[in-house]
């Protein structure tokens, strides 16, 4: 991780001051200590959005044209009541966005890259999945990745938010190197981030994998991601709880 510099400075050079808005206190719920993420470089929240859903939260990035981050609040009651329910694709734009700041369908098409859920649909109550379709929600994944080793992360999280009880929850990009972009629209990820915080034990730890084939991943302390994302990810969080990554179950890939 010491490797993952912090990328979001390019965004600095093209946009100003003038829309800095946040929307801390919405949809608290969702959030340890009740904060919402907070961007580390104000000059990124020109057309940074705080979008609440039911079941989770997503901000927003009109520059990158999809999510910074997805957070949520994962327990064992809402996943044993989620398991074995069929899965009802139902992708599309969202329309709280402007369209110049939100990513379409077309976008995705013949593109070879997935509509990757930062918020995993398997992770909410059956009538809360509709909402992690909407395109706010989607990372520019790499298909292997998607349904090889980041399923397998997700199946994880899920297993140590079942054997822990309660689990913060927040996923979202890395941007580094030479960066790409979707049809000149979307940015795409060089990597994807999953950081656990268990409050009641004061415990945290991220996985971070390329955005690429393959099973390579690391995980991470919450400090090293946050200096990555330039994103104040947990901001009720003790630093030294950020400082210390705990050891995360290992992903389990199907073959």
């Amino acid at each position: 991780m010491r490797n993952i510099a912090a990328t979001f400075l390019f965004l600095a050079l093209i946009v100003s001051l003038s829309s800095f808005s946040f929307a801390q206190d919405a949809c608290p719920q969702y959030f340890a200590g009740g904060q919402a993420p907070v961007l580390v470089n104000p000059k990124m929240a020109n057309k940074y959005r705080v979008l609440c859903n039911s079941g989770f939260a997503n901000g927003h990035s009109g520059l990158t044209r999809g999510p910074l981050w997805g957070a949520e609040l994962l327990n064992k009651n809402d996943l044993d009541e989620g398991r074995g329910v069929a899965r009802h694709d139902n992708f599309r734009p969202d329309p709280r966005l402007p369209s110049d700041e939100r990513s379409e369908l077309r976008d995705f098409q013949h593109s070879g890259f997935d509509r990757g859920h930062c918020i995993n649909n398997r992770d909410m109550i059956p009538e809360n999945r509709d909402g992690t379709f909407l395109l706010s929600n989607m990372m520019v994944q790499d298909h292997s990745n998607n349904t090889g080793l980041w399923s397998a992360i997700e199946s994880a999280t899920r297993y140590e938010a079942k054997r822990r009880g309660q689990l913060y929850v927040i996923t979202g990009p890395l941007f580094r190197g030479q960066l790409r972009a979707l049809k000149g629209r979307v940015i795409i990820p060089s990597d994807i981030f999953k950081c656990l915080y268990d409050q009641q034990r004061q415990q945290a730890g991220c996985y971070v994998t390329p955005n690429a084939p393959g099973d390579q991943y690391n995980v991470a302390s919450v400090a090293e991601v946050e200096q990555a994302a330039g994103i104040n990810l947990f901001p009720a969080m003790p630093v030294q709880v950020k400082a210390q990554a705990i050891k995360l179950s290992a992903p389990k890939m199907r073959h």
